[in-house]
């Protein structure tokens, strides 16, 4: 079922018939406010996001993928890929957590799972990471990732500029347990 794992995470590609984990993932309010300026998400915007990510993995073969607690199968969120400068090969890597998997450390160890599968099989040469400026576990989540912070960039679903991060993979954290 899975095609990436590490000790308590599996990631899978987004189907067609996710319609409610992308409901109970980017149409909760308290996953989005810091993600997008629409929030709440509306059921058409979500249906939005969940086709796009499918098309990614589609033209791409990277997706914010959704993950799983490996022991019960319940839905974390999503953690990926998705391109950002492909010709120089800088991917925007990403995590969006449900409210009841925060604060677990599951955002660093699905992070490092996914780091690991761009820079090997997604032959990324660096990752891009921003995150909201009032979004301090992010920034941690980053830094403690091996992300170096280089500035400031403008984020328009938000509006604002987000600290803006970029990895390289002699600065990766390892991943001791991402297994394909």
């Amino acid at each position: 079922m899975y095609f990436l794992t590490s000790e308590r995470v599996g990631f899978r590609h987004w189907r067609e018939d996710d319609l409610e984990l992308a409901m109970a993932l980017w149409g909760n309010p308290e996953v989005t406010r810091l993600i997008d300026a629409r929030t709440p998400l509306q059921p058409e915007q979500v249906r939005a996001r969940l086709a796009e990510e499918i098309t990614r993995r589609q033209r791409h073969g990277i997706q914010y993928w959704p993950i799983f607690l490996r022991t019960t199968g319940e839905h974390l969120g999503c953690c990926g890929l998705r391109e950002k400068q492909p010709a120089a090969g800088v991917l925007e890597f990403g995590v969006h957590l449900r409210r009841e998997a925060w604060g677990k450390g599951l955002a660093s160890e699905a992070g490092r799972a996914a780091i690991a599968w761009g820079f090997r099989d997604g032959a990324a040469r660096q990752l891009f990471a921003g995150h909201h400026p009032e979004n301090d576990g992010s920034r941690r989540m980053l830094l403690k990732l091996g992300f170096r912070h280089t500035g400031d960039e403008f984020y328009p679903p938000t509006g604002l500029q987000h600290p803006s991060y970029l990895l390289t993979p002699a600065a990766a954290q390892p991943s001791p347990h991402a297994t394909r």
